[in-house]
């Protein structure tokens, strides 16, 4: 049987958001699945292509969330669903490592050409992004015979024992399951909206900071990587400010630190360039990926210099779907897709569109503190008016309202009071205009 993936670029609601059969639906994953699963919103997906979300109830929902960021080629994306159709039909699954196949190696060189880096590179492919993260330390560590690992607050890094420790926020993510891999040590962030000094020298006085701390707390010689996202995610969207990322780049470079860019959603062209990293020039010595890597299926990376990928002995790194053969025909499809579709530029406009937009709702309600982001990740951060304190019930008071009104938005901020937007970078600029439209009635309805 031959299903036609398609669907009209439209929202159109013609049930309440959830819907009878949604509802009847969630009743049963409340029986079937475990409490400890959370949801962004409470309807049953049945179809989706690009940047709608069809409902068992024929809602049709504009999708500003991406999956968190893994839908950057749209959903169901032509190049993608060809390629994983052609390999399902070859094989399945034979493990790399066991008899190994020719698509784990195309999607390596595919990353060691586009990621940044006029340098020898090598790749390693696993399943998730935490596991990414995880071998990327273990590559470090190895490496450099080094035990400490340097992360960030806001950081969000995975949901392992170890990502756990990297991960800076306790609710929801580590509340209950320590105790966690030692070694971890954090640092500061310059939060610019939040920054306690001198704007203006923002950079430096930051800098200047984390390496006192390092060297008093820790000693840099002991340091077997820093660790960071170019863009944090889970911690708000938060954008360093310029020159900060190279003066880390630069400061791990000179004490003999691997600097590792946690890329795992702000790569594949989300933020304008094929990742964040680029927009100042930084080069990693170790990059993670996932999320857009694959159009939606479950694949991620760790891409570095291959004297620091090749320093670890053979059998050292593995498992046993790591770079599974449909995921990587996917991957080739989702880099052809941004590769000949420019999405990197059409991301860049994605942003220039939700920045104006949101701008102007900065400009008018003064509940939203600050907007920030680059290319199609962008955020809005609330407050009480007058004030910086967060505010998680404006928040929630606009997920309710667009959701109602069939446009997904997700929540971020280390306070719970960021929203943020991800679209898919095939969005139309009808579907976008809509779905902002919604926003700004939804700001405007928390702020009365």
């Amino acid at each position: 049987m031959t299903i036609d993936a398609s669907l009209v670029q439209e929202r159109r609601l013609v049930t309440a958001i959830p819907g009878p059969k949604s509802i009847e639906a969630l009743k049963r994953r409340s029986e079937a699945t475990s409490a400890g699963l959370g949801i962004a919103i409470p309807v049953m997906i049945e179809r989706a292509h690009d940047a709608i979300l069809q409902d068992i109830d024929g809602n049709c929902i504009i999708d500003l969330g991406s999956g968190i960021g893994v839908t950057n080629v749209g959903n169901s994306a032509a190049r993608v669903v060809d390629r994983v159709i052609e390999q399902v039909q070859a094989f399945t699954h034979t493990c790399f490592t066991v008899a190994p196949y020719l698509g784990y190696i195309e999607v390596c060189e595919a990353l060691n050409r586009i990621t940044p880096g006029d340098f020898p590179k090598k790749s390693l492919l696993v399943n998730s992004g935490a596991e990414a993260v995880e071998n990327a330390v273990k590559i470090a560590r190895h490496y450099t015979k080094r035990p400490a690992v340097v992360v960030f607050e806001h950081a969000y890094h995975g949901r392992t024992n170890l990502t756990m420790a990297l991960t800076a926020k306790n609710l929801p993510y580590k509340e209950g399951f320590g105790p966690f891999a030692n070694e971890v040590y954090r640092m500061p962030l310059p939060y610019p909206f939040r920054w306690h000094g001198n704007p203006a020298t923002i950079t430096q006085d930051s800098l200047t900071e984390i390496a006192l701390k390092i060297e008093k707390e820790i000693g840099a010689h002991n340091v077997a990587a820093i660790l960071i996202e170019p863009i944090l995610g889970e911690g708000g969207f938060i954008v360093p400010p310029r020159g900060f990322l190279p003066g880390l780049a630069r400061y791990a470079r000179e004490n003999g630190i691997v600097f590792i860019a946690d890329e795992v959603q702000s790569g594949f062209a989300r933020t304008g360039d094929l990742f964040a990293v680029e927009d100042e020039e930084v080069v990693p010595d170790l990059i993670t990926m996932a999320k857009g890597i694959a159009g939606g299926l479950p694949l991620a990376a760790v891409t570095g210099r291959a004297e620091i990928m090749d320093s670890v002995h053979a059998g050292g790194l593995g498992g046993t779907y790591g770079g599974n053969p449909v995921a990587c025909a996917a991957a080739l499809g989702a880099i052809e897709t941004i590769e000949q579709d420019d999405l990197v530029a059409r991301a860049r406009h994605i942003g220039a569109v939700i920045s104006t937009s949101l701008q102007e709702l900065a400009g008018t309600y003064d509940i939203v503190g600050e907007v920030r982001g680059r290319g199609a990740m962008q955020a809005i951060e609330f407050v009480l008016p007058g004030t910086k304190e967060p505010n998680a019930a404006a928040v929630q008071a606009v997920v309710q309202h667009c959701q109602s009104n069939g446009v997904l938005v997700l929540t971020a901020g280390t306070y719970n009071n960021v929203i943020r937007l991800l679209p898919p970078l095939v969005i139309t600029d009808a579907l976008l205009a809509d779905a902002l439209s919604v926003l700004r009635d939804a700001v405007a309805s928390a702020s009365s």
